[in-house]
């Protein structure tokens, strides 16, 4: 099966581009999949219900995300009623939604589980231990993690850790696309981060010149998502739907 992983979603301009580029890829890849990283699809950041079916709409399954997932309030029902949208496993019990999710499909299933890094991040639940606890009532063969968060050494480490137990672990957060995707010895595909779809001319989705300015006066900004020449980046994963081991795993990026 082939699933395709898109970095992080920057706002109205990268939901439009997941729009008019993901047909395309779908029909070339013959993607059985999609899921896609959504935590600042809403303007400014966070998920709002608008932004969340404006990917659905467009052809995206399952819809992670990270530390801003519970930023807009108005998407607290939507993460309760929702089961396509997840958000990292490891926060709080009290927190509305879920980190998992089964996708059901005629020829396959594949569990998609959602984790936030807590190097740099919010003091969460390790997510080596919530990972553990999760894998011991998963009853999937293939089995993709969203691991979104800051550190790199997190990041490999999550996924060394995991080598050989899951499909797959890619890496969201950071909006740079990484060029170490590769097949660990075990047979988990992992990439460090999948990039972004957003302006490619930006910084990490934001107008440049506003994030230069907030970095070189270290005074308040208020940011705007950059719209123009925007850029989708992505893995595409082939996975032996048997072994639950990937055999494949090749950067995207369209625009």
């Amino acid at each position: 099966m082939n699933i395709l992983c898109l970095g992080d979603v920057v706002g109205q301009a990268g939901c439009d581009c997941v729009r008019s580029k993901l047909p395309g890829l779908k029909a070339q890849y013959q993607v059985d999949l999609v899921v896609a990283n959504g935590e600042n699809s809403a303007e400014g950041n966070g998920v709002l219900p608008h932004s969340a079916r404006h990917l659905f709409d467009s052809g995206v399954d399952v819809i992670t995300t990270g530390n801003h997932a519970l930023r807009r309030r108005e998407s607290y029902d939507l993460f309760d009623q929702e089961i396509g949208l997840i958000r990292p496993a490891n926060f709080h019990p009290s927190a509305p939604g879920s980190g998992v999710y089964l996708f059901d499909h005629p020829r396959f299933s594949l569990c998609v589980i959602n984790l936030q890094g807590v190097v740099y991040l919010d003091n969460l639940e390790s997510p080596f231990d919530c990972v553990d606890r999760l894998l011991q009532r998963v009853q999937a063969p293939n089995i993709l993690v969203d691991f979104h968060a800051e550190a790199t050494a997190e990041k490999l480490a999550l996924a060394y850790y995991l080598d050989g137990r899951v499909s797959a672990v890619v890496g969201t957060h950071t909006h740079v696309q990484t060029a170490d995707e590769r097949i660990l010895p075990n047979g988990t595909g992992y990439i460090t981060d999948l990039g972004m779809c957003g302006g490619k001319n930006s910084i990490l989705g934001v107008r440049k010149e506003l994030a230069i300015e907030r970095l070189r006066t270290h005074l308040p900004v208020r940011f705007e998502n950059d719209r123009q020449d925007c850029v989708l980046n992505g893995v595409l994963l082939t996975i032996d739907q048997k072994t639950g081991k990937t055999t494949k795993i090749q950067r995207i990026v369209a625009g």
